[in-house]
């Protein structure tokens, strides 16, 4: 398999990014769940988004995350107070 993950050559690079605090919140908490770094939690996410479910591209992805995971996701939201969903970053400032 051309694209395995033990025979792709990786270099990972230091990152600045400015991200609304509360998503940040819920992003720490997942990777703490997963048991993996928020950097890798990034990278499976940006991932999975650019995999097109076939006949939907464009509009809907691959979900990188189990029914567990999601279960988990919801409960961070609810205690950090992150009370928007995916549409809401249309109206989020710039920078």
């Amino acid at each position: 398999m051309p694209n395995s993950p033990d025979s792709v050559a990786i270099e990972r690079v230091q990152l600045g990014v400015r991200m609304e605090k509360r998503m940040v919140k819920v992003l720490k908490g997942l990777a703490e769940f997963e048991g993996i770094s928020l950097g890798q939690l990034l990278e499976k996410i940006v991932l999975h988004s650019f995999e097109p479910l076939a006949g939907e591209e464009g509009e809907w992805c691959a979900s990188p995350h189990s029914k567990r995971e999601l279960a988990a996701v919801a409960d961070f939201k609810r205690i950090y107070g992150m009370d928007y969903d995916t549409h809401a970053a249309r109206g989020f400032p710039a920078g």
